[in-house]
C-alpha cells in the first residue's frame, strides 16, 4: 500500500528499477519503494533442504546401486541468485543429481559402503564448485541417504562374510592347538625325566573313566612289553643254528603247500622268524629216467 513492504528476519529485498537491479538490498524491516518505477523481490537466506531423488548408476567396479541424498543450501549472494539463474532450486537439484551419479561411477562399491564420510565431503565440493560462484549458493553439507544393493550381490555379500567368519574360527582353532602340543611337549619332557608321572597320569585317566558310569573297560598296555621284543627279536636271530653244507640229507618227498601262519608278536620276532625258514636246508628232489617204449617188430 502506497509503496510499503515489509521484509522478514530472514529475508533480503532485491530491488528493480525500470527492470535494472539496484546494487543496495533491502534490510529486514518497512521499507519503501517507487509503485511506479521500483519492483521488490524477496530473497529467503534459511537453509533449505532439498532431497535427490534415488540415482540408479554403475560402479567403477561394475556394480548397480540405487543411490539417493539430501542437500543442504543457502543462498548467500541475493543478486546473483536472482539474475544469473533462473530457478536456483531447481537448478541445484539437477546438478545434483547428475554430480551424485558421477561421484558413484568412480567409486568402487566396498568404498560407497565403507567410507560415506569421504564421499559425502567429495560430493559437496562437486556440487559447490559451479553454484557458489557464479550463482551465489553455498552448499553447506551432502548427505548419502540410503545405497540400495541387488538382492544377488547381497546373497554374494552374506556369503564373503560367512566364509570370512570361518576363516578367523579357524585360524583362531588352529592357534589354540599349536599353544596346547607347546605345552604337551613341555609336559611330556617333564614325565619323560620321571617315569613315576607318567604312571600316576595313567591313573588319573583310569579315574576319569570311570567316574563317568559307563561300561567302557580300560586295559592299560605296558610300553615295557613293546621294549622286550624289541630286545629278544635279535638275541633271537643270533641264537638260530646255521645248517652245514658237507652233511647230505636224505631224500624224502616233497612236502605239501601250507598255508602261510599268522605271527603275532612284534615286527623283530615275526622278522626273526622268517629269517631262520630262509635259511633252513631245501630238501634235494630225486628225478628218476623215464622209460623208453619197446621198438615194434
Amino acid at each position: 500500500m502506497f509503496g510499503f513492504k515489509i521484509i522478514s528476519q530472514y529475508e533480503r529485498g532485491v530491488v528493480f528499477r525500470w527492470g535494472r537491479a539496484l546494487p543496495d538490498l533491502r534490510e529486514p524491516g518497512l521499507t519503501w519503494v517507487n509503485p511506479i518505477s521500483d519492483r521488490l523481490r524477496k530473497v529467503n537466506m534459511q537453509i533449505i533442504v532439498a532431497a535427490i531423488p534415488a540415482q540408479q548408476a554403475i560402479t567403477r567396479d561394475n556394480v548397480t546401486l540405487q543411490v539417493d541424498a539430501v542437500v543442504y543450501y543457502r543462498v548467500i549472494d541475493p543478486r546473483k541468485a536472482i539474475i544469473n539463474v533462473q530457478n536456483y532450486a531447481y537448478a541445484i537439484s539437477q546438478v545434483a543429481q547428475t554430480s551424485l551419479r558421477s561421484v558413484i561411477g568412480r567409486s568402487d562399491m566396498d568404498h560407497l559402503l565403507s567410507e560415506r564420510d569421504k564421499i559425502n565431503a567429495h560430493l559437496k565440493d562437486v556440487i559447490d564448485a559451479p553454484t557458489e560462484g557464479p550463482w551465489g549458493i553455498r552448499v553447506e553439507r551432502v548427505e548419502v541417504k540410503d545405497v540400495s544393493l541387488p538382492e544377488s550381490m547381497k546373497r554374494s555379500m552374506s556369503r564373503q562374510a560367512e566364509a570370512e567368519r570361518e576363516r578367523r574360527a579357524r585360524i583362531i582353532s588352529a592357534d589354540g592347538e599349536f599353544q596346547a602340543s607347546k605345552k604337551l611337549a613341555q609336559a611330556a619332557s617333564i614325565m619323560s625325566a620321571d617315569p613315576a608321572a607318567l604312571q600316576l597320569r595313567l591313573l588319573q585317566t583310569v579315574v576319569e573313566v570311570a567316574a563317568e558310569k559307563n561300561s567302557t573297560l580300560v586295559m592299560p598296555f605296558p610300553v615295557e612289553l613293546l621294549r622286550f621284543f624289541d630286545r629278544a627279536a635279535p638275541a633271537a636271530a643270533k641264537a638260530t643254528p646255521m645248517p652245514a653244507e658237507d652233511t647230505p640229507s636224505p631224500p624224502t618227498a616233497p612236502a605239501r603247500a601250507t598255508p602261510p601262519a599268522v605271527l603275532t608278536g612284534s615286527r623283530p620276532a615275526a622278522a626273526a622268524l622268517l629269517t631262520s625258514l630262509d635259511t633252513a636246508p631245501k630238501t634235494p628232489v630225486l628225478k628218476t629216467p623215464a622209460r623208453k617204449a619197446p621198438a615194434a617188430s
